[in-house]
């Protein structure tokens, strides 16, 4: 895996278009868990709406993460479509008991800021590449992107490279 801030950068660029601030702010938590980290998010920035970003890919094992329902009660969430992962999304427990929250298309994510839970499946035509094919095609991918110094764009920190692996 690439170091944190190339890998900060490569999401800043892919991100350039869209509403979106790039964070790093995990690695400053120290959490384990993805609900603690989105808890101490909320304590951090009370006046903040946050909504958590997932693949349909993780919502179809979404279940299986340590206190699921919690997290989707803490913060609405937006599952990005993924090919090939749309029927097992949809059919998962997590989404059996998300279900009664799922917006409509129309409602979208201004409907899903405005509390918890709330789930909005975002569709659109997705790359269907993965990333690690993307990665494996292209092994160097993080050469491109300048070793100069970048700042969180929600703490407005350094990005140093992290010490610890990814969690859920």
């Amino acid at each position: 895996m690439a170091p944190l801030p190339l890998r900060y950068a490569s999401a800043m660029y892919m991100a350039r278009r869209a509403p979106i601030r790039v964070t790093t702010i995990e690695a400053d938590f120290g959490t384990r868990y993805t609900l603690d980290t989105l808890r101490r998010i909320k304590r951090r920035y009370p006046r903040r709406r946050f909504v958590w970003l997932m693949g349909a890919d993780n919502l179809a094992q979404f279940h299986r993460w340590r206190g699921w329902r919690s997290i989707a009660l803490e913060m609405p969430i937006a599952v990005v479509a993924r090919p090939g992962y749309d029927a097992a999304a949809m059919t998962s427990p997590a989404m059996a008991w998300l279900r009664r929250w799922r917006l409509r298309n129309s409602q979208n994510l201004v409907g899903a800021k405005r509390s918890a839970p709330a789930l909005v499946i975002l569709r659109f035509d997705p790359d269907t590449r993965s990333a690690t094919d993307i990665r494996a095609a292209d092994p160097d991918w993080y050469s491109r992107y300048a070793r100069t110094h970048y700042r969180d764009m929600l703490t407005h920190r350094p990005i140093r490279s992290e010490p610890k692996a990814g969690k859920r």
